[in-house]
């Protein structure tokens, strides 16, 4: 918890409790449902937590902004994103129906109140979104075939919506086809722990 009040050192009261609670809320229902590797759940705050607000040290979300975060697993970034935007809504939305249960209990138990949920494939979700928010699911071409027809055209926000997606690795030859638009960011540049030394906030603006 001290890694989440380090970077985002103005949290209120409520933002605090809700992150603190979220090892022991993780804990017991990764014990259940297996939506973090086992012996991942003790990095829960540096390798999920504070990986998914790398997306805030990106972009600061105009309130009243509608993001979609697709292949959500258990919550991940939209619930730390949540919670860092209170006045932003966010659906998430994964294929896995138990992930979705996971996400929706640990959202409900800290209460979380601009999150909504849906068990379906991406293909199946019509809704229009300012953004979609996403971790790793699939390659980014593939990705912004299947999102494309979700991105709203009006616009609210600092940058042109679009897809926002956290990566690591190499990304070179998966970004070539929308080089011209991608922004790469990196989060090493942010945050000083190791785990990020590859890990980037990838950005493609779509238009309409």
């Amino acid at each position: 918890m001290e890694l989440i009040t380090k970077y985002f050192p103005n949290l209120s009261e409520t933002q605090k409790t809700q992150f603190a609670a979220l090892y022991d809320l993780y804990l017991d229902w990764n014990s259940k449902i297996n939506v973090i590797s086992r012996k991942d759940i003790t990095n829960l705050y540096e390798h999920h937590v504070l990986h998914s607000l790398g997306i805030a040290r990106f972009i600061h979300f105009t309130p009243g902004t509608r993001i979609m975060d697709l292949g959500t697993g258990g919550g991940f970034p939209g619930i730390p994103l949540a919670i860092l935007f209170p006045e932003t809504s966010f659906h998430l939305v994964d294929s896995i129906g138990k992930k979705v249960k996971v996400a929706s209990e640990v959202a409900h138990a800290i209460g979380l109140k601009n999150v909504s949920f849906k068990h379906c494939r991406a293909e199946e979700e019509k809704t229009k979104f300012d953004f979609v928010v996403s971790r790793a699911v699939m390659p980014l071409t593939d990705l912004l075939k299947i999102i494309r027809k979700n991105i709203s055209d009006e616009q609210k926000n600092s940058l042109p919506n679009g897809l926002i997606c956290l990566k690591g690795g190499e990304l070179e030859k998966e970004t070539l086809p929308v080089k011209n638009k991608t922004i790469l960011y990196d989060l090493k540049d942010e945050f000083s722990e190791e785990f990020f030394e590859t890990k980037k906030v990838v950005y493609v603006p779509i238009n309409g």
